[in-house]
């Protein structure tokens, strides 16, 4: 049903890497087949044969690992979960009888036990987009009394720069000296965090997408001054995060993309600010611990370097940017009450958005639904402080801007997809929360609306006053769709009325990274498959972490971010990765078979300690959690103390907010 046979896979005898690779992948499936496969000994076999071995011991130990994990994990759910007992003992006998054959009945049985998310949206799909907006659906009580009115003046713009080391050392011709000689040492380091299409450093500007991201919003707001909506002589505030894939990068990462940026045209509508883990650090060493000790009586600064930065996983800038702009409005400029982020890899269309939407870019923050008070479909209250966009691909543009950057898959391939199959689930949450428009008399746009669960990194929007009361962040162990994770820790974090998204219609981005970003995506696609099965890692035991039911916040991220939060998230990333393993090695060409082996070996060494990590009791992340979220109360109320500093004119205060301003100039571009 998986579309091919293991035991044609395992062919012992031959030594080349590949044939290695594809043994040690089959083995594991063999092994997974049960005692009574006519193989099993001799799978069994070969993998303890690579005990020591040099190259394949850590490889092979991880894959037979996945065998115990898989089972343990199975017949524990079984003990505990009858539901999920009878699902799997109903495809177990579906699946064997003699007239079972592949289809979206047998595919619906098997996902009930591996991806219950998927097998929902397998059936009536425009019935099921229905109910998720029914599901989504917010009754306003309250519009915004203070809206944005001066988006130019009151948004913050935020966006990430990732930067990795070169393709090639061809790429270090142009660079200086000192410069090329630290990156050849950095080539030779051991990558610490992935990222989906990093900066390679060298890469033309018109590759670049710490220029080419840029260079469209000060366009963007060039149309906005002709359209008057702002000033001729406003400039866009833009603070960007600058965060590494190697340790090496530190000493030249700044000073590579001041000259990227100084050897560009120049960008007149923006002031662009940079901030890497250099200045997040001196940020927290000459500002945030003095008034910590001074206001609060706290000697102990880890907690707050732990959180407040821009090195590491998504979540950790992330988080660093939305608390940045908090610390900008106390600190730098209390006229600013929001914040947009943006990926550098979009750009807005004016001429479409206008056309379509009769809305500019700006003109769509000016929404009272956000920052509105409601009540959901269950009649809960929310507050709808943050807001989101959605996507257009630059290749789609032309059939208009609601055209879905993600199509639904039809028909559902066999291989990785018989077990876990996200496009489905995207491809109708797309439609559901992100195609939705304000144009029927039950969702008006002023009198009903909708939440959204499912947000993008880019085209999201938060009030900062919306922030600081409900203190939302990232953890920095969560590597992918740290977007949707913001919200995760803080669903239910109040009695009263908690903190949601608003859908904007309309606040649509072009997608462009195809355009420029193509050999950056390839380069990174190991990197960003290996991503997704750490998200279900994270999702699965971050989910059980929280202090609230799982089940309810399941009800609320299914169907699309619901379905990393796996009951069985062992199973489904050991299957996940063999399958599309078993789908590489079976295209029998030299490409697909050396990447094969690199798969195979960078999961094995990314995954195998995150799985140890969390196959402990109690949940290791828990700990994390909390450590965290303490962290950043001790942010949000020093901001307190040092607000009501300023505003008794306190010397202590007014001393750190001139520092604070000299410090955001330094990191001006």
């Amino acid at each position: 049903m998986a579309g091919f046979d293991a035991g044609d896979h395992f062919i012992p005898g031959r030594d080349q890497d590949g044939d290695v690779a594809r043994n040690i992948n089959a083995a594991f499936l063999i092994l997974l087949s049960g005692r009574d496969h006519g193989l099993y000994s001799a799978a069994n076999e070969y993998l303890d044969a690579f005990k020591g071995d040099e190259k394949w011991d850590s490889t092979a130990r991880f894959m037979k690992n996945g065998v115990s994990l898989i089972q343990e994990e199975i017949e524990t759910l079984c003990h505990s979960d009858s539901d999920f007992k009878s699902a799997l003992e109903n495809a177990g006998i579906f699946c064997t009888q003699p007239d079972t054959t592949w289809g979206r009945e047998t595919l619906r049985k098997i996902w009930e036990v591996f991806f219950p998310e998927g097998a929902e949206c397998l059936l009536n799909q425009e019935e099921k987009i229905f109910s998720i907006r029914a599901k989504r659906r917010v009754r306003v009580t309250a519009p915004n009394a203070s809206p944005i009115d001066n988006p130019s003046r009151q948004i913050l713009f935020l966006s990430n720069l990732l930067v990795t080391t070169p393709s090639s050392r061809d790429s270090l011709k142009n660079l200086p000296f000192h410069m090329a000689e630290k990156l050849k040492q950095t080539m030779a380091e051991k990558q610490r965090y992935w990222f989906d299409h990093p900066i390679q450093i060298g890469v033309p500007n018109d590759n670049n997408e710490a220029v080419y991201g840029l260079r469209g919003l000060d366009k963007a707001i060039f149309y906005e001054k002709r359209r008057g909506v702002v000033e001729r002589s406003d400039k866009l505030t833009c603070l960007l995060s600058v965060s590494v894939t190697h340790e090496g990068l530190h000493g030249i990462v700044k000073e590579y993309l001041k000259g990227v940026y100084h050897n560009s045209e120049p960008f007149s509508n923006l002031n662009i600010y940079l901030f890497s883990e250099s200045e997040t650090d001196q940020i927290t060493t000459d500002i945030l611990l003095p008034a910590v000790a001074k206001y609060m009586g706290l000697s102990d600064g880890a907690p707050l370097r732990g959180v407040f930065g821009v090195d590491g996983e998504y979540g950790r800038h992330y988080s660093f940017l939305k608390a940045m702009t908090a610390f900008w409005q106390v600190l730098v400029d209390p006229e600013v009450k929001g914040s947009f982020k943006l990926d550098l890899d979009q750009i807005f269309d004016q001429a479409a958005l206008v056309k379509e939407t009769g809305s500019s870019a700006l003109e769509h923050f000016k929404t009272p639904l956000w920052g509105a008070k409601g009540e959901d479909a269950e009649g809960n209250p929310v507050e709808l402080g943050l807001m989101a966009g959605a996507l257009v691909n630059a290749e789609d543009v032309t059939q208009g801007l609601f055209t879905p950057d993600v199509p639904i898959p039809d028909p559902i391939p066999q291989g990785e997809a018989t077990v876990f199959f996200s496009p489905l689930t995207m491809g109708i949450s797309t439609r559901a929360e992100m195609m939705a428009r304000y144009d029927t008399a039950m969702l008006d746009g002023i009198n009903d609306c909708i939440q959204r669960v499912h947000v993008t990194g880019g085209t999201t929007a938060a009030l900062i006053e919306s922030i600081r009361k409900y203190r939302p962040f990232t953890p920095t162990f969560i590597g992918r769709a740290e977007d949707q994770a913001y919200l995760m820790g803080s669903l239910f974090s109040e009695t009263d009325r908690n903190l949601r998204y608003l859908h904007k219609p309309g606040l649509i981005m072009r997608h462009d990274k195809g355009v420029f970003a193509g050999e950056a995506v390839e380069d990174a696609k190991l990197g960003k498959y290996i991503g997704d099965l750490v998200r279900i890692l994270f999702f699965s035991y971050y989910l059980r972490a929280l202090p609230w039911s799982p089940s309810n916040i399941k009800g609320t991220m299914d169907p699309f971010t619901g379905c990393f939060a796996s009951k069985l998230p062992f199973t489904i990333v050991y299957l996940r990765l063999s399958l599309h393993l078993a789908e590489m090695f079976a295209r029998d060409d030299g490409e697909s078979e050396n990447e094969g082996v690199s798969l195979l070996r960078q999961a094995a060494d990314r995954l195998a300690k995150v799985i140890g990590d969390l196959n402990r009791t109690p949940n290791p992340l828990m700990e994390k959690y909390q450590r965290e979220k303490e962290a950043w109360d001790v942010f949000y109320d020093l901001l307190e103390h040092l607000e009501k500093a300023l505003e008794e004119g306190d010397s202590f205060a007014l001393n750190l907010r001139e520092k604070a301003r000299k410090l955001m100039e330094d990191c001006r571009v």
